[in-house]
């Protein structure tokens, strides 16, 4: 039986429509519908947004946030929300922010932090795992009565085995 060669031209009855109501992941639509806010504060990748405790830092990012990109001649200026007590310690740390911004963003493309005091809103910390008990539960079993189980278990598979018939060799 012979195959036809299949022609990599569209059908006539062929859609050209985009199909509506299918599944796709949440993150496409999630960043589509911020990406408007994303623009309107001026910045050109949501990443930075996005990624702010790993590129500046977890001190740094517990302390201020970045609000606002503006493009200038000279480079970008950021604008930073903190804390209104961590202002004057971030003014001794732009250099080094500067620096890692940079790295992340683009060698000389953000040329100016400017910083803005204000209350941040609260990001939900991890919860912390319960303390071990000091105790056990009193009617927990202890070690010396779990291995003598172990062992009592172990005899009777153990016995059970030696009564099986072996196959001969």
């Amino acid at each position: 039986m012979s195959r036809s060669v299949k022609r990599n031209e569209r059908q006539e009855g062929a859609r050209t429509y985009p199909r509506y109501n299918w599944v796709r992941a949440a993150s496409e639509s999630a960043l589509a519908e911020a990406g408007g806010a994303f623009a309107r504060a001026g910045f050109p990748d949501s990443t930075l947004l996005l990624r702010w405790a790993e590129i500046a830092g977890p001190a740094v990012a517990r302390l201020c946030r970045p609000v606002k990109w503006q493009e200038g001649e000279s480079g970008a200026t950021l604008t930073l929300k903190c804390e209104a007590g961590a202002t004057v310690l971030m003014q001794h740390q732009t250099r080094e922010l500067i620096h890692r911004l940079n790295a992340y963003a683009g060698s000389n493309r953000i040329a100016r932090l400017k910083l803005v005091a204000g209350k941040l809103t609260e990001t939900p910390e991890p919860p912390n795992h319960p303390a071990p008990l000091a105790e056990p539960p009193p009617d927990a079993p202890g070690l010396p009565d779990a291995l003598d189980r172990l062992a009592r278990l172990r005899m009777r598979v153990k016995s059970g085995r030696d009564r099986r018939p072996r196959p001969p060799d």
